[in-house]
């Protein structure tokens, strides 16, 4: 017999978990319905261990992309009548990324051995979230899976389109700031150096400010391993704090307080918060569900905590709208979408059409960083060769 590794939910709605000698996952998935669990994943505790040793040399990495792609392949080929069998099959094949294609195999094999698509998929958490295992579930019991990978596609195509954006907007100050060190560090290891024995040479008092730039380089030069010791010590320092529980708060709050970053931050976990619930949602998944699995798709503390109260509010029977408002997080336009939604019946296109207004202000928003980035830096590069040149050359044009 073999260990396996469950979560469920009970009658109530609230999430079970534990380990389960079984012969097979069928066994105990049985078992839960049994007891009146309805069953999330059941992972094999061995088999997963080998699974990830199997793939550990496929370095690749799973993009969002390439999830949109299988769920695009196979919305298109089970809408033709091909079984999901033959399906994840044919799509194996054809994939470049041998990472991928081990897993779907993998997943083909659990398959033929009696498993349900979820089940099969719940194999691989790290590849396959609690989104897409709740989603493929509903698909599957509700007799809707290709309406169900329709919309895991979209979802992953947005998701994907959300990551480039944020990431092209980061790109540029990191690029930039990347740049400045390096100028600096050019300038103290060959042309500082240089201008220091011509100095020497001249004899005489300096002006004051080379005077001073020159103090300045000779001591940072002399206690240049102490300054990065200090920057390396103060790195690791908070990476150690970050880590702890009450670091990790107080650095989600001072992420969230930062000027246009977090309110980038903010902005892109609102758009994908409607996104994903108006998915989950459209797809047949119970709303105590949806707020679990949104819960673990934030490393913030206080999202995530907004996220977890708004469930407690629904789990004591208040609506939907009057529990995202008492959270503290969740804008007052969100709330009262939500509230109308409720109302109309149609929270899902409701959710849908929230995410693209805040998909927009995300693009608002990084248009605004990048404008404001842009002139800083430049004027910051600008200020750090002429505070040099100045201080270099002042001395040429002073000799008498």
């Amino acid at each position: 017999m073999d260990a396996f590794h469950y979560i469920a939910r009970d009658t109530a709605g609230q999430r079970r978990d534990g380990v389960k000698q079984a012969v097979s996952a069928s066994d105990v998935l049985s078992w839960l319905r049994e007891q009146g669990f309805t069953p999330v994943s059941v992972d094999a505790i061995q088999q997963t261990v080998e699974r990830v040793k199997t793939v550990h040399g496929r370095r690749k990495s799973i993009k969002s992309s390439d999830l949109a792609a299988l769920c695009w392949q196979l919305t298109t080929m089970v809408e033709g009548g091909i079984p999901i069998t033959s399906a994840l099959e044919t799509i194996a094949d054809d994939i470049d990324n041998l990472r991928f294609q081990e897993i779907l195999k993998e997943v083909l094999s659990s398959m033929h051995k009696g498993q349900t698509f979820s089940e099969s998929l719940a194999g691989f958490p790290r590849v396959f979230n609690s989104l897409t295992i709740a989603m493929v579930m509903a698909g599957e019991s509700g007799g809707a899976l290709p309406d169900t990978l329709r919309r895991l596609a979209q979802y992953f195509d947005d998701k994907d389109k959300l990551k480039k954006k944020i990431t092209t907007a980061m790109a540029y100050p990191v690029f930039v700031f990347i740049f400045i060190i390096g100028i600096v560090a050019f300038m103290m290891a060959f042309i500082i150096p240089k201008f220091q024995k011509i100095f020497e040479k001249f004899g005489g008092d300096l002006p004051a400010f080379t005077q001073a730039f020159m103090d300045f380089y000779s001591v940072t030069k002399v206690n240049i391993h102490y300054i990065a010791g200090a920057v390396v010590l103060s790195i690791v320092s908070a990476t150690l704090i970050s880590k702890t529980g009450k670091g990790h708060y107080i650095f989600s709050k001072i992420f969230l307080k930062l000027p246009l970053i977090g309110k980038l931050i903010s902005q892109g976990f609102v758009a994908m918060f409607c996104r994903t619930m108006a998915t989950l949602i459209g797809a047949g998944v119970s709303v105590l569900e949806v707020f679990d699995i949104l819960a673990g798709m934030t490393n913030n503390d206080i999202i995530k905590r907004a996220i977890i109260n708004t469930r407690e509010r629904l789990v004591e029977g208040a609506n939907l709208s009057l529990s995202i408002s008492s959270s503290g997080f969740f804008p007052n336009l969100v709330i009262k979408m939500m509230q109308v939604g409720e109302e109309s019946g149609s929270l899902s296109r409701v959710l849908d059409r929230t995410a693209d207004y805040y998909e927009r202000k995300v693009d608002a928003t990084i248009k605004t960083l990048v404008s404001l980035l842009e002139p800083i830096m430049i004027v910051t590069v600008g200020s750090i060769v002429l505070v040099v040149v100045i201080a270099l050359y002042l001395p040429i044009f002073t000799l008498k």
